[in-house]
């Protein structure tokens, strides 16, 4: 399967997923192995991973990359998302947002 890149794009694990599913009769074993990964670490669905990310990015101010992998964990508590913003662009970020952050991961990892 011979294919050119036509766009770079940070996505998350649900969303390389369905990407890797729409090509499935053509992949290669790099890619087939790459899709079981995505089957079983998958989180969330890919649509409400696209909307998660896209709600992290305009409703918290994080940064793409920070949301899709935000996204792909889905942390369950303070201090687990905490780690998610060592580093980087530092940006003071309290308990009260991370624990509203929380409650939007939540919202998804219900669906």
């Amino acid at each position: 399967m011979s294919r050119r890149v036509k766009e770079e794009k940070v996505i998350t694990v649900a969303e390389a997923r369905e990407l890797l599913k729409s090509f499935e009769p053509e992949l290669d074993q790099f890619q087939r192995r790459t899709l079981d990964y995505t089957e079983k670490f998958s989180k969330i669905n890919a649509s409400a991973a696209s909307e998660l990310v896209n709600r992290l990015v305009s409703e918290f101010d994080v940064e793409r990359d920070r949301a899709v992998q935000l996204a792909n964990c889905m942390p369950e508590s303070v201090e687990e998302a905490r780690v998610f913003f060592a580093g980087g662009k530092r940006r003071l970020i309290t308990t009260a947002q991370l624990t509203a952050l929380l409650k939007l991961l939540d919202v998804y990892r219900k669906k």
